[in-house]
């Protein structure tokens, strides 16, 4: 069991999301700075020194690359003024794939951890004030420091794990494969796992690295498009066709059980793996691995020269490709990249 650290700064950076939003006559929108949210939950400062700085206010279902490589770069900006962690307010609707890329896009001395809510400050019952000071006492205690994690109803996830599993449960991020890293009290904290990174690979926003936080707008332009294609029964091969030639970048083949593809899916795999690379991801959690032949079987996918994206999901595995192939990763890097450390 630890306790917080009040001495600790922690920088809150704000992207909008439920956690940031009001309602309006044509729907609720995020409307809050994180300094609003800083003011509205003052406990915070119980424990830790907390300032705040905006880098967009999107919902969280309309994230864009640019505001993902700005946030990364609002991070390191945040450590490089001095804050021993950050906690970053987003959207729940791709909050998961946002703390995915922080991992691959930062590599930081302090915990950085990603929070949402699932109702509004100014509903009944908000869960907002109680996941930002999560976060917050989270951030404020270097022994999260390795990787991104993501802070959501009294439990602590590693970023490269955690799913939104349900559209309005309090109790909406969890980690089906690995569990939380840690649980909380009001107390203090208790490690259910050792936080680490959660990549196997180089991050790829090194301060002289191939893809430049600073500049966001670039960095968006490069990133490649990335469907998905969803096998399932009577799934033909059409979806894949129409991607390839429209020249995307590369793949990801949200298959069922292990890895598997109907047959349609599997014959036209073959011919795309020579365009583009193409990653199959399982559903709906545990792991992807070649053990059945026929046709669209994970190991006839893979005797194509598909890649298999792991214990992640296809959401996830989408974001891995799309900055991997910005990055220049090649093919080997790929294989890495969905690897787990």
């Amino acid at each position: 069991m630890t306790r917080d650290d009040p001495d600790a700064h922690v920088c809150v950076v704000a992207c909008g999301g439920t956690i940031a939003s009001e309602p309006d006559t044509d729907g609720a929108a995020p409307a809050k700075t994180g300094a609003d949210l800083v003011a509205a939950v003052p406990g915070l400062t119980d424990h830790a020194t907390v300032s705040a700085r905006e880098v967009c206010a999107q919902p969280g279902f309309d994230v864009r690359w640019r505001d993902v490589i700005a946030t990364a770069g609002a991070v390191r900006a945040a450590v490089e003024d001095g804050a021993d962690g950050v906690v970053v307010t987003h959207g729940t609707d791709t909050l998961a794939d946002t703390a995915y890329a922080l991992d691959l896009l930062t590599d930081l001395p302090v915990p950085v951890v990603v929070t949402g809510a699932q109702r509004r400050l100014d509903e009944p019952s908000s869960d907002a004030p109680a996941n930002l000071t999560l976060a917050v006492r989270a951030a404020a205690a270097d022994r999260f420091a390795p990787g991104v994690h993501v802070a959501f109803d009294d439990e602590l996830h590693a970023g490269r794990d955690v799913v939104k599993a349900h559209s309005n449960a309090l109790s909406t991020m969890t980690s089906p494969t690995t569990g939380p890293v840690a649980t909380f009290t009001r107390a203090g904290s208790r490690l259910v796992r050792e936080p680490s990174r959660g990549v196997d690979i180089e991050p790829f926003c090194a301060p002289d690295g191939p893809l430049d936080p600073s500049d966001p707008d670039s960095v968006a332009e490069r990133i490649p498009e990335v469907p998905v294609i969803h096998s399932g029964t009577g799934a033909t091969a059409a979806g894949i066709e129409r991607a390839v030639d429209a020249d995307v970048g590369g793949l990801v083949i949200s298959g069922t059980g292990l890895g598997n593809a109907t047959a349609a899916i599997g014959d036209a795999v073959a011919d795309a793996v020579a365009e583009v690379p193409v990653v199959i991801a399982g559903r709906p959690a545990g792991p992807t691995e070649p053990v059945y032949g026929t046709p669209g079987g994970a190991v006839t996918l893979a005797d194509h020269g598909c890649r298999f994206a792991g214990d992640l999901p296809a959401a996830k595995a989408r974001v891995g490709l799309a900055l991997g192939l910005a990055a220049g990763v090649d093919r080997r890097g790929i294989d890495r990249l969905f690897g787990r450390r």
